[in-house]
């Protein structure tokens, strides 16, 4: 990589911090942008190579967070940072988006073609920004990429990976095992490869890119996962379904842990395709496996 130049926003997050190391390693050099105070416009630097916007405001799982703020965050300040790279003299533009600006949930495979249709404020918000930046004319010089991960998980990272690897240590049977769902995960690994070569690729073209790893596993394979790295005999129950939409059924009435929209989470498939971005870059296979990132990941648990 020709020492580019890359502003990135969301520098200090997750994913902000393990990217901009990957891109130093590359040759990059990386400028954070903050863009939680008012004075971020006069900080950008108009003359660098690439725009990676992955600033925003994350999904609230538990729904407390005001709607208008998820507005505010993805979609406006997007706005003002695209208008601004638009009068620039930056060449690339990455915008990551999410799965869920499109489909809180997925029947079959999610391409980069089907039409959006969130029911979060979160996943609107992204969509919102998505069309903004769609909408606008480019010039001839410029690419813009709007990127759609799927869930990202690796070393450091906690949420639901970290739920459910503490369940399954403590010897906890999960209980759902009848239910075949499959789910695609993105390492952070897989992401940074991805970014990396999409930057350096001056052929690859504007448009929607999914990111996702190769393979996408059941629920029941990632506890055996789990156990594998623990060192511990995976409990698998296969209660009968009847038996356990019957109990969601009478959660919903008596309020219990255990209801028929929860169950439904637990259970549902989420598989995304990484088929265009790979097809574009002339790849097969993106460099780590879903059962590596993910050993690496629920591996980093323990040596907290």
């Amino acid at each position: 990589m020709n020492d580019k130049r890359v502003i990135l926003t969301g520098a200090t997050g997750f994913v902000g911090t393990n990217l901009s190391k990957h891109l130093e390693l590359h040759g990059c050099s990386v400028q954070p942008l903050s863009m939680r105070h008012s004075q971020w416009k006069e900080e950008l630097n108009l003359s660098a190579d690439a725009i990676i916007h992955l600033a925003g405001k994350a999904h609230d799982t538990k729904n407390a967070s005001d709607a208008s703020e998820y507005f505010r965050v993805n979609t406006e300040l997007t706005k003002e940072l695209f208008h601004l790279f638009l009068k620039s003299e930056v060449n690339d533009f990455f915008y990551f988006s999410s799965v869920k600006a499109v489909a809180d949930v997925v029947d079959g495979i999610l391409t980069e073609d089907v039409e959006g249709n969130p029911i979060t404020p979160y996943g609107q918000s992204k969509l919102k920004a998505e069309e903004y930046i769609l909408s606008k004319p480019l010039p001839e010089e410029k690419r813009v990429f709007i990127i759609r991960p799927c869930m990202i998980h690796g070393p450091g990272n906690k949420g639901n990976l970290n739920l459910l690897y503490n369940v399954v240590k403590k010897g906890v049977p999960w209980p759902l095992a009848a239910y075949d769902n499959r789910r695609s995960f993105l390492c952070i690994d897989n992401l940074n490869y991805l970014i990396v070569q999409m930057l350096n690729n001056l052929t690859i073209e504007s448009g929607v890119y999914n990111f996702a790893d190769d393979e996408a596993l059941s629920t029941n394979q990632l506890i055996q996962l789990i156990c594998n790295v623990v060192g511990a005999k995976p409990h698998l129950w296969k209660l009968p379904k009847p038996l356990v939409n019957g109990v969601a059924r009478i959660g919903d009435i008596l309020h219990l842990p255990l209801n028929r929209e929860r169950l439904h989470k637990l259970t549902e498939s989420y598989v995304v395709s990484n088929a265009k971005v790979k097809r574009v870059l002339g790849v097969e296979r993106l460099p780590i496996t879903s059962e590596k990132g993910l050993e690496e990941t629920i591996r980093s648990f323990g040596e907290e």
